[in-house]
């Protein structure tokens, strides 16, 4: 294991290039050098590192993210790792896999870090477990146990979605309508129908796009940053050309609109071949004119134009039960004809027990007193001031 000492152009060069066993795992946009600096904005340290072969030919990655815990009454500052949807490698190889992890397990020793956490994208199966698509994966299986074996936990704290549905792109546009539910092609139509229309955003329409983005987050109940991090991640990227874009992640928004009205957005992500609905915004106006299905219709067609080989959907329940608050969305996206892919979820490993569970166990109650909301404000900004608060402790 090195540090990585190159460029940021090298480094997701490094990254897309790196040999890995199926499309499902591979290079990830978390992994980008982008999404890091990103991640700093908010307090956390990327460090870059890389494994080589015996000839000096990068066959593992990982941008680690540190962040420094100040805790009152400890004189010595602590700190978490995250690697998120990493490790990247080809996780059958069973040498590179027991290397890698013995790696990461030493390195979160010398930086005293209370766990190091890895959500990388392997799969345990595909389809929704109890049906007759369910199919299991015995590699996936393997990487669970083994884990559990050298001590890694299934973390209580999961900071991703474990769940995903993945559309094959390569079809053409007609066979990826025929494989979609026929209630997802007739609003598609309905859409068309009644004049709803997409276009590409630009930089003037990020002020647009975040007061849409809270909205959502208040209606949905769901955590956002605040409203720099998105900014900070739409100017970076928004400005990259898409020639190249296989190697070189770039996003573009998308919005719905109706008689010119923005009605829905989402922020498409592009890297390795891949695209990834990043921030899904909807005002909740003009839902008799089905523009969500025409918005993920066209942002399916565009990612497929650019020469992508999947898209990631994004944001599916953990569990397949009709009382997730993510089954409605998941119902939704259902529709398009993806394939269900369940990961393994994000694995917790530390050399501190106890500190462990004071941090995961104890601290959150402490935080919830620490910050609790200041002066009064409406219903729409105290809700955005909690989700906002909460997500900063993290």
């Amino acid at each position: 294991m090195i540090s990585f000492a190159g460029t940021p152009q090298s480094w997701n060069e490094l990254i897309a290039s790196l040999p890995f066993a199926d499309y499902m795992q591979q290079s990830h946009y978390m992994q980008t050098w982008q999404w890091s600096q990103a991640k700093a904005r908010s307090g956390w340290q990327p460090i870059p590192l890389v494994w080589q072969d015996a000839m000096g030919k990068p066959v593992a990655a990982a941008m680690v993210l540190k962040r420094a815990i100040p805790l009152p009454g400890l004189a010595k500052r602590i700190c978490v790792l995250y690697v998120p949807r990493g490790p990247l490698m080809d996780w059958n190889d069973a040498a590179l896999r027991l290397r890698v992890l013995d790696d990461l397990q030493a390195f979160a020793k010398r930086q005293g870090a209370v766990y190091i956490k890895i959500d990388p994208d392997v799969a345990r199966g595909t389809g929704v477990p109890g049906t007759e698509d369910a199919v299991e994966f015995s590699e996936g299986q393997s990487v669970c146990s083994e884990l559990r074996q050298r001590g890694w936990q299934f973390s209580k704290e999961q900071v991703e979605m474990r769940n995903t549905i993945l559309i094959d792109l390569t079809p053409s546009e007609d066979e990826m309508l025929s494989r979609m539910k026929q209630k997802t092609r007739q609003y598609i139509r309905v859409a068309q129908k009644k004049g709803v229309t997409v276009r590409a955003g630009t930089l003037d329409d990020l002020p647009l796009l975040w007061r849409m983005f809270e909205e959502t987050a208040v209606r949905s109940r769901f955590t956002l940053r605040e409203e720099g991090h998105y900014q900070f991640v739409w100017r970076s990227l928004m400005g990259v050309s898409p020639s190249g874009f296989s190697l070189q992640p770039f996003i573009e928004n998308l919005i719905a609109e109706v008689g010119g009205d923005p009605v829905a957005a989402v922020s498409v992500f592009y890297h390795a071949g891949q695209a990834c609905g990043l921030y899904g915004m909807w005002r909740g106006t003009h839902r008799e004119k089905m523009p969500i299905y025409l918005l993920y219709w066209e942002f399916l067609r565009r990612a497929k134009a650019l020469g992508c080989k999947v898209f990631d959907l994004y944001s599916v329940p953990d569990e397949f039960t009709e009382d997730n608050r993510l089954w409605s969305v998941y119902r939704f996206k259902d529709g398009f004809g993806g394939t269900v892919y369940r990961g393994i979820g994000g694995w917790d490993f530390t050399s501190n027990p106890i500190l462990y569970k004071t941090y995961i166990d104890v601290l959150p109650v402490v935080k919830d007193i620490l910050y609790l909301p200041g002066p009064p404000y409406t219903n729409l900004e105290a809700r955005y001031v909690k989700s906002v608060r909460k997500n900063k402790c993290r």
